[in-house]
């Protein structure tokens, strides 16, 4: 567990003015690539991930820039030369935007309804997601399956956040076995993610907190003859472990 220095907390003042200031220039950033990424639909994908690339770029320094928010990674050397599955913690929108401008091209298992965001969702929609209707029930699990086995065999990372939705820092994980039943059908490794975003950037919040967001990575965890339930629990296990050593209870409620 972190015990750094108390870190000096901004007035509400500040907060708020920080963060109309960033989600001014974050829609304005989102249009420009938007509007990129969507007038490169005719060209190769390529075109279209540096559009992605570049947003994300530029949402990072907007926040490191603007709301004083940055991020570090842990265990670089644990991510593979070739694409395979990562399992992220969710606890924020920020490892959404992080992902992306540390590892690329990589494929968001998300909620299909992003997709019909005008410009943002449209421009989503080319860069290949795992778009899923999560009402669908088992029929969601075989969406993850279908899609993901062919972003992967397209060398694409296949971005899932097992835990299905945003959780608080320091709640119970509650992991879900679609993502494991994608990893044990294609044979593809998964790599562990752990990170603590949610105490800077917590969910269902527009205020950022200054601060530095740590990105663990993790040995990846090979998945071949295991079954799913071995491949979520190994998984989880790392994920949570870590997790104690990276969160500082003393940002969860602020």
């Amino acid at each position: 567990m972190l015990m750094n220095a108390v870190e000096t907390t901004p007035s509400r003042f500040a907060l708020i003015s920080r963060a109309c200031l960033f989600w001014l220039c974050f829609a304005v950033t989102t249009i420009f690539w938007g509007v990129f990424v969507i007038s490169c639909f005719a060209l190769p994908i390529s075109f279209r991930y540096a559009g992605h690339k570049g947003w994300a770029k530029s949402c990072v320094l907007l926040m490191k820039t603007i709301c004083r928010l940055s991020y570090r990674v842990e265990g670089r050397d644990y991510v593979p030369a070739k694409p395979v599955i990562i399992f992220s913690k969710h606890q924020s929108a920020y490892e959404t935007i992080a992902l992306a401008d540390i590892i690329m091209p990589l494929s968001l298992v998300l909620k299909r309804e992003l997709l019909w965001i005008p410009i943002f969702g449209w421009a989503l929609a080319l860069v290949a997601p795992t778009a899923i209707d999560r009402k669908a029930g088992g029929r969601a699990i075989d969406q993850v399956v279908k899609q993901g086995c062919r972003s992967l065999n397209k060398e694409r990372w296949v971005v899932i956040f097992p835990e299905g939705t945003r959780t608080a820092p320091g709640s119970p994980p509650n992991y879900r076995i679609g993502g494991a039943i994608l990893a044990a059908k294609s044979g593809y490794p998964v790599l562990p993610i752990a990170h603590n975003a949610g105490e800077f950037w917590p969910r269902g919040s527009l205020l950022m907190w200054p601060g530095e967001v740590v990105f663990s990575i993790g040995p990846v965890i090979h998945t071949e003859n295991k079954k799913p339930e071995m491949i979520m629990q190994q998984a989880q296990n790392w994920i949570e472990t870590k997790m104690k050593e990276i969160s500082d209870p003393r940002r969860w409620n602020r």
